[in-house]
């Protein structure tokens, strides 16, 4: 079974970087998509961006586009997301899911398999 697991979450101050990582096993990325969800407390999850088969990036939140980059690294099974100029309402607990069918869908209830998450906190 694909097991997902987040890294690298973090308090970080307004204005500043972090990059998570989502490992993957038992699944390589050469045959899953990987995307990244949010969940702000009180708030439902929301889908931030998505990398396919082939690396072609789906991006679900217009609030990210331009500071938050999706990537992946085929060799270490990894996929990453690099966060810059941070702000408050970035905060939330950070999902990565995998979608078996190689492509990103739209809904997450389409991905097949979910992390635990990583808390990120950006304050100052």
């Amino acid at each position: 079974q694909l097991q997902l697991v987040e890294s690298g979450g973090g308090l970080v101050q307004p204005g500043g970087s972090l990059r998570l990582s989502c490992a993957a096993s038992k699944f390589t990325l050469d045959y899953i998509a990987i995307a990244w969800f949010r969940q702000a407390p009180g708030k439902e999850r929301e889908g931030v961006v998505c990398i396919n088969v082939a690396g072609e990036i789906t991006n679900y939140a217009v609030s990210v586009k331009g500071r938050f980059t999706i990537s992946k690294d085929n060799a270490k099974n990894t996929v990453y997301l690099q966060m810059n100029s941070l702000k408050p309402e970035d905060t939330a607990v950070y999902h990565c899911a995998a979608s078996l069918r190689g492509y990103c869908p739209g809904p997450d209830y389409e991905f097949d398999y979910w992390g635990q998450g990583t808390q990120v906190t950006v304050s100052s």
